[in-house]
C-alpha cells in the first residue's frame, strides 16, 4: 500500500482560511484520515470522514490530556484544567459538578432576558441603517448573556474578547501565555470576591459554593479553568453561529424568503448552519494514547489528532448533496456541537440565543442585506473557530 504524503495545511494559504470546504472534499475523496501539519505548524492526523470522526469523538483511546499520551503541550497550562482538557474520571467529576448548575431549566429561564437584551441591541443599531453585525450584535449579545449568567461585569467584555480571540484564533497582538495570564488574574480576583460575598444567584457563585454529596468541591484552578471555558465557549461559538446564519440566509434569498414567511423554520435553519458551515471547524485537540486504527489508517501512539467537524458534516456518505445549504434537510446526527462525553454543555443556550437573535433581527429589519460597499470578508485565522471577523450589513 503506497504511503500517503504529509499534507501541510499552511501551504493552502488564505483561500483555505476563507473557504476550507473544497480542500476538505479533496482530502476526503482520497481517504478519511490524513497525516498533516496544522496551520499552527503542529504535526498530527486529520480526520475528515463522517463515520470516522464520529467514532473518534467517542473513542477514549483518543484522550484530551496530552500528558497522558506522552505529548508535551506547546505551553504550560496557566489558567487551570477545564472540561475540554481532561479525561474520565476527572472529566466525569467536573462535568457533574458543573451540569447540576447549568441545567435546561436555568437556560430556559434566560429566555425573557435574552429577548430584552436582543431588543436593546437592535434598538441601538436601528437609526444608523448600517452596521458591522459582529460588533453591533453578534458579539455583544452572547458575551452579555454569559457574563450575566456567570455573574461577571458586562463592562469587562472587551477584555474577554481580546483574551478569547488570542486563545482560539491567535492574531499575534499578544502571546497565548499573556492572554491566559489575563484570564487567570481576572478569575482569581473574581473567585475571591464571590467567596467573600457568600451565596449568590449567579452561576459562578454557585460553582464556588457547590459541593457534591460526598463533599467534593471545585479547586481554585478548576474554578478558573471552568470559568474561562464557559466565557470562551459561551460566546465564541454563539457569535459565529449568529453571524454565519445571517450570512448564509442573506446569500440564499429563496431560503431567506421561506424563513421570513415562517419563523418556525429557524430552529431547523440553525441546525443546517451547524452542519453546513458551523462556528467550530475542528474539535479541540485529542491525543492517541496507543496505536489506533481508524478508517483503515493506523494513527500511532502519542500523536496529535484533529477531528474535522466541518469536513465530516459535508461527507456525502452521510448527508446527500452536502455542499448545498438546505434549511429543510434532515440534519440529525450532525457534529456541529461535537459528540460523546465532550458534547457541548452549552448547546441549549447557543440554540436559544441563536433562535431569538435571528428571528428578532429579521423581524426588525425586513430589508436586511449584506453591505454592497464592504470589502471581502476577513475570516478568523486557524482551524478551530469558523466565521468572519466582521459582517457589514444594511437595512
Amino acid at each position: 500500500m503506497p504511503i500517503k504524503p504529509i499534507i501541510d495545511l499552511r501551504e493552502y494559504g488564505q483561500e483555505f482560511t476563507a473557504n476550507p470546504h473544497p480542500y476538505y472534499t479533496a482530502l476526503r475523496e482520497s481517504g478519511p484520515v490524513h497525516q498533516v501539519v496544522s496551520p499552527e505548524g503542529m504535526p498530527g492526523w486529520l480526520i475528515v470522514g463522517y463515520e470516522e470522526a464520529r467514532a473518534a469523538l467517542a473513542d477514549q483511546r483518543f484522550v484530551k490530556d496530552g500528558s497522558a499520551a506522552g505529548f508535551v503541550p506547546p505551553r504550560v497550562e496557566i489558567v487551570g484544567p477545564s472540561l475540554l482538557g481532561v479525561d474520565p474520571p476527572d472529566h466525569s467529576r467536573l462535568r457533574k459538578l458543573v451540569a447540576r448548575e447549568f441545567t435546561a431549566r436555568r437556560v430556559e429561564a434566560l429566555r425573557p432576558r435574552v429577548q430584552r437584551l436582543t431588543d436593546a441591541f437592535l434598538d441601538a443599531m436601528a437609526p444608523a441603517g448600517r452596521a458591522d453585525l459582529v460588533d453591533a450584535f453578534s458579539f455583544p449579545l452572547p458575551i452579555t448573556v454569559i457574563c450575566e449568567l456567570l455573574g461577571v461585569p458586562a463592562e469587562d467584555r472587551d477584555s474577554f474578547r481580546v483574551w478569547s480571540n488570542e486563545l482560539v484564533a491567535p492574531s499575534g497582538a499578544m502571546t497565548e501565555e499573556e492572554a491566559a495570564e489575563g484570564f487567570a488574574a481576572y478569575f482569581d480576583a473574581l473567585i475571591e470576591d464571590k467567596r467573600a460575598a457568600g451565596p449568590g444567584e449567579d452561576l459562578m457563585s454557585a460553582l464556588v459554593a457547590t459541593r457534591a454529596e460526598d463533599g467534593d468541591r471545585l479547586s481554585i484552578p478548576e474554578l478558573r479553568g471552568l470559568a474561562q471555558l464557559l466565557i470562551i465557549a459561551g460566546h465564541e461559538t454563539t457569535v459565529n453561529l449568529i453571524t454565519n446564519t445571517v450570512r448564509l440566509l442573506l446569500t440564499h434569498p429563496g431560503q431567506l424568503k421561506a424563513v421570513r414567511e415562517d419563523f418556525t423554520l429557524i430552529p431547523g435553519v440553525l441546525e443546517e448552519v451547524l452542519r453546513h458551515d458551523g462556528p467550530v471547524e475542528t474539535a479541540t485537540y485529542r491525543f492517541s494514547a496507543e496505536d489506533v486504527e481508524i478508517g483503515g489508517t493506523v494513527v500511532p501512539a502519542h500523536s496529535l489528532v484533529i477531528v474535522g467537524l466541518a469536513a465530516a458534516d459535508r461527507d456525502p456518505g452521510r448527508f446527500p448533496d452536502p455542499a448545498a445549504f438546505d434549511i429543510h434537510r434532515d440534519t440529525q446526527g450532525h457534529l456541529g456541537f461535537g459528540h460523546g462525553i465532550h458534547f457541548c454543555l452549552g448547546a441549549p443556550l447557543a440554540r436559544l440565543e441563536g433562535e431569538i437573535a435571528v428571528r428578532s433581527l429579521l423581524e426588525r429589519f425586513p430589508k436586511l442585506a449584506l453591505d454592497p460597499e464592504s470589502p471581502p470578508l476577513d475570516w478568523m485565522p486557524g482551524i478551530l473557530i469558523r466565521g468572519p471577523r466582521h459582517l457589514p450589513v444594511v437595512w
